[in-house]
This record gives structure tokens, sequence and C-alpha cells, in this order.
């Protein structure tokens, strides 16, 4: 299960962005797909890229492609299932900035991200400029073991990678959550390690930190 996601990725060029771009517009085409989805790829070291899934829905970490873009991507949703067009072209995208997305998960990393299902007894997230919680959970309310153990999530926007690192780490050190376990303070870890905040990270990288420890 992914744990963070951001946009733009660290290592696709503009020309390998424009090539899996029109690979999925090729496969939505083919199949006759109208609608919000995501084509997913797998990236190898060559930069070959190899398709993986796609999602016929809008995708959890769809707040990082709205905030470098500037498009809303559910009101997009709800014009193209009206029967409405779209509100812009491709050939308006620009990309600005960078977006990361933690998704906050009810779980114990340290035991093997066991889920922690219970009543949250006091909760707070941070807010101000660049920072974005998309949630429904409040202090009192009590997390059923019944369904996907994500919480929330926190989406920060900044000028920069970097400056997007840091303020990820600012917004995540003022999140409370009391009551059940959390994968926060593992966030913080993922985010403080050398080799995401140099971009080298893999399908394997959770391996590697861990092993390092």
């Amino acid at each position: 299960q992914k744990m963070i996601e951001e946009s733009p990725c660290e290592v696709i060029s503009d020309e390998l962005r424009a090539r899996m771009g029109g690979a999925a517009v090729k496969a939505a085409k083919a199949a006759g797909y109208e609608n919000a989805g995501t084509i997913e790829f797998l990236l190898d070291k060559e930069g070959r890229f190899y398709f993986m899934e796609m999602n016929t829905r809008i995708q959890v970490e769809h707040p990082v492609t709205e905030w470098v873009t500037g498009v809303d991507l559910v009101k997009e949703q709800i014009r193209i299932a009206s029967g409405l067009p779209l509100s812009c072209k491709q050939e308006d995208i620009q990309l600005t900035g960078h977006a990361i997305e933690c998704r906050i998960n009810a779980e114990n990393p340290s035991k093997g991200f066991r889920p922690s299902p219970g009543t949250i007894t006091d909760m707070y997230f941070p807010g101000g400029k660049g920072i974005r919680i998309d949630s429904a959970v409040y202090s009192g309310y009590t997390i059923p073991p019944y369904y996907d153990s994500m919480i929330a999530k926190v989406i920060v926007w900044a000028k920069n990678r970097t400056e997007a690192i840091r303020k990820m780490q600012s917004a995540l050190g003022e999140v409370i959550i009391e009551g059940i376990d959390t994968n926060v303070d593992y966030q913080y870890e993922i985010l403080d390690h050398p080799d995401f905040q140099s971009g080298n990270t893999d399908v394997e990288f959770i391996e590697r930190m861990e092993a390092d420890k």
C-alpha cells in the first residue's frame, strides 16, 4: 500500500511524461473509457515503463495533481458525468511547484503495520497556507476494524520538492491523534531518510529503510 505520493515525479523528464501520458490516453480510448481514471506504470532503471493497472475512479492521491495543475479533478469528473466537456485542454496544463501527500493510517508500523481500530480520544490537524487536510474523523470517532486503515490525508504544496518535504515534516510535527496507533512518526522517518530526500526510491525502499535501523 502506498504511504506517500508526490507530484511531479522526481525522476520523470518532460519527454518521458509525454510518452506515458500518450500511452495512457491511447489505452483509455481503446477501452472507450470516459470520466476520471488513472493508469499506473512501473518505471525501471533504464527509463522503460510498463503498464500496471488502471483505476477507473478518482484516486486517493488526486490532491497532489490538483495542487500542481490548479485543476479541480472532482469538479471535472462531475462535469463529465453531467455530459459537459472538460473545462481545459491538455495543452493548457502547466505544472507549478511541488506537492506531497502523506496517508495517515490507523496502524502500528513497528508491529508489521498492524491495524489499530478504536476510539480517537483527542485530535488536532495543522492548517495554513500550502497545507490541506482531507479527513472525516474527529475526536470521539470510533474507527471500525472492517475497512481500509486510512483515516486522513495531509497534503502540502511548496515552490520546490525540498521545501515541500520540509513543510510536510513541519505539518506532521503538529498532528495529534490519541487513543489509537498511527503511522505519523513513521511518515516523518521516511521524509527524513537521505534516499527519499534525494529521490532515490523504488519498490524496495521500505525494506532498505528497515534494514538500516
